[in-house]
């Protein structure tokens, strides 16, 4: 679960690269971030596989991205048995190595559905007791974002964040928790905020009590599920990560685990408990 990596330093750097480099990704570094994922490991004890292709094979020439990608042939993708708790492990492991991309000096962008669902399923050799829910390319940025990559940034709000006072509570879902009340956990807690999500959208709400943080996903208005849609499963997942990593960054000792949901909360409606940070005791 370790990083490897300034965390908080990192997840400030990283953005979501559309526009790359059309030289290839040198050995070196695909070697490393290869032997990286190997290491990955989730809370949920969840096998998360990440798989790597390269556009310009004859067995995967027909991979496409609608457009959204230029400048890359090589791409990440990541597989993960289906059950409880498995898209959550798919954000954790997967957000990591991005992380750990930046790190490097390498580009990611996380896509949940600007690609070729069914050409990037087959060359990934997908089982029907899988998921595959996102992907990403991967390359050195280009000096120059294209155009449509500018446009897109600007109308999906990219670099925008939720205020504390709509992530974060304080004992009950009417109390914001302030930065001065999260003490030490401000940091892990700014981290979260930071955390990409699908559209921007940022699912998860986190309520403290009793000096336990409870995670949440918050399923979108209008949609009538009981349940978040996969790609929100994986968006909270994302944001798990930066949390658990920038604690053990600062010291923090503690355990990410399932749990059954805080008793005597007034849970608003489109809110589903997942899981629970509790600190680990002396």
């Amino acid at each position: 679960m370790f990083s490897d990596f300034p965390v908080s330093e990192t997840v400030q750097k990283r953005h979501s690269v559309r526009t790359y480099d059309p030289r290839p990704l040198s050995e070196q570094d695909l070697e490393k971030l290869t032997a990286y994922a190997k290491t990955l490991q989730t809370p949920f004890g969840i096998p998360v596989t990440v798989h790597v292709l390269e556009t310009g094979d004859a067995s995967t020439k027909k991979l496409g991205t609608y457009g959204v990608i230029k400048g890359t042939k090589t791409f990440l993708g990541v597989t993960v048995p289906k059950g409880a708790l498995s898209l959550e492990a798919v954000g954790y492991s997967f957000e990591q190595l991005v992380l750990y991309a930046t790190h490097l000096g390498v580009g990611t962008c996380w896509l949940a559905a600007t690609f070729d669902r069914k050409a990037f399923t087959g060359a990934m050799n997908v089982r029907d007791d899988e998921w595959m829910p996102a992907i990403s390319p991967i390359g050195y940025p280009a000096e120059k974002r294209a155009i449509s990559e500018t446009l897109m940034r600007s109308g999906m709000k990219s670099n925008q964040r939720k205020d504390w006072k709509e992530l974060f509570f304080n004992g009950d879902f009417r109390t914001p928790l302030s930065r001065a009340e999260a003490d030490a956990y401000a940091q892990p807690l700014e981290m979260l905020r930071l955390a990409p999500s699908a559209t921007n959208a940022q699912p998860w709400r986190v309520l403290r009590q009793d000096g336990a943080f409870h995670f949440y996903a918050k399923v979108a208005e209008g949609r009538g599920e009981v349940d978040p849609p996969i790609i929100q499963r994986v968006d909270v997942g994302i944001c798990a990560n930066h949390f658990c990593l920038t604690a053990q960054e600062q010291g923090l000792s503690g355990t990410l685990k399932t749990t059954e949901a805080p008793a005597n909360i007034d849970i608003p409606d489109g809110f589903r408990y997942l899981f629970t940070w509790t600190e680990d005791l002396a």
